[in-house]
């Protein structure tokens, strides 16, 4: 494979899925680790990407994110627009971090009132501009990789709320794998959050669909929807239809 389209694999895999390891890149790639680090070294020289210990991760899921660097932002508009339909007056909500989340706090119409917990202070920051919305953020370590809350201290207080319905990103979706990430304290704090919950939604961009990464936060059959940005009828999400509601 040429420099070239090594690169631009990359990019398109920090995309898709926010971060990428670099062991993972060099079996993918068929090259060294030290050529991913040389490539990572080049993409984040040019500011592409964000280069973290052991691997990179996408600009617009870093805290100094320009809007024009979202991946997918309409796409990731139209998720928060179904996920919208399932919240009720009264509810209390757990949320989690990442791009499409912050784009379901910004359209939360006034007219709700509901209690939100979350492990983002982005999010929390966007859900503190309604007046309406009781806006909790639960105390624990920032992650400076994926920008959430993580650690002990954010899972015991996880397992003291009992919210009515919890919405996650997702890093990756398969039906063998089920719901996957590459970060393991991060899988820690999405189980919690997903035991807490009486439901819990899976926001995800078509293209995470038939991907898999190392660390497993649940089986698809633990959750009780999967918003994607494509029509719930397609063809290809049929095998989805029979694990999970599918809006």
């Amino acid at each position: 494979m040429l420099k070239e389209e090594r690169l631009n694999y990359i990019i398109s895999q920090i995309n898709i899925h926010n971060k990428v390891l670099s062991a993972d890149l060099s079996v993918q790639l068929h090259v060294s680790e030290d050529t991913v680090r040389r490539d990572l070294n080049e993409l984040t020289d040019s500011g592409q990407i964000i280069k973290v210990h052991g691997g990179a991760i996408s600009k617009s899921f870093h805290y100094t994110f320009l809007e024009k660097e979202v991946y997918k932002k309409d796409a990731k508009k139209e998720i928060a627009r179904k996920a919208l339909e399932l919240i009720e007056d009264g509810m209390i909500i757990l949320v989690g971090g990442g791009t499409t989340m912050i784009e379901l706090a910004r359209i939360i119409p006034e007219s709700l009132h509901c209690t939100f917990f979350t492990v983002s202070p982005l999010v929390a920051l966007e859900l503190a501009e309604n007046p309406n919305l009781d806006v909790h953020l639960i105390a624990g370590k920032l992650s400076s990789n994926s920008q959430i809350l993580i650690g002990a201290e954010v899972i015991n207080q996880l397992a003291e709320i009992q919210p009515d319905i919890c919405f996650l990103g997702t890093n990756s979706v398969s039906l063998k794998n089920g719901i996957t990430d590459s970060d393991w304290e991060v899988v820690q704090v999405k189980k919690a959050m997903i035991k807490s919950a009486a439901e819990t939604v899976i926001l995800s961009i078509g293209e995470k669909l038939d991907s898999s990464q190392k660390m497993k936060v649940c089986p698809l059959d633990a959750i009780n929807y999967l918003i994607t940005d494509m029509d719930p009828n397609d063809e290809s999400l049929e095998k989805y239809a029979q694990k999970v509601k599918l809006i």
